[in-house]
């Protein structure tokens, strides 16, 4: 069933962040503005890392969150990258 394989998003972009950590900037929606590396996350929370301390944030306090380098979310002929830049450039237009 092709249900079976899709994935979220969300875990997808996580996950790849965790696995290369990645820094990021973590906007909250109170405008306070956190850095680091995650290293785990669930459902409801994301835990970042900065200078041997770690913060538990919870997803609904994230706005957006900022890697500092380019995420490559799926693997492959680069289709769906390029079906997303088009997406942006309409919506940009």
């Amino acid at each position: 069933m092709a249900a079976d394989k899709s994935q979220n998003l969300q875990d997808v972009f996580l996950n790849n962040i965790r696995k290369n950590k990645t820094p990021v900037t973590i906007f909250l929606v109170n405008g306070v503005k956190l850095q680091g590396i995650v290293t785990w996350f669930d459902n409801f929370s994301v835990l970042l890392r900065r200078d041997n301390h770690s913060q538990l944030v919870y997803k609904h306090a994230i706005s957006t969150v900022m890697p500092a380098t380019p995420v490559q979310l799926w693997e492959g002929d680069g289709d769906q990258a390029s079906d997303t830049a088009e997406a942006g450039a309409d919506v940009e237009a």
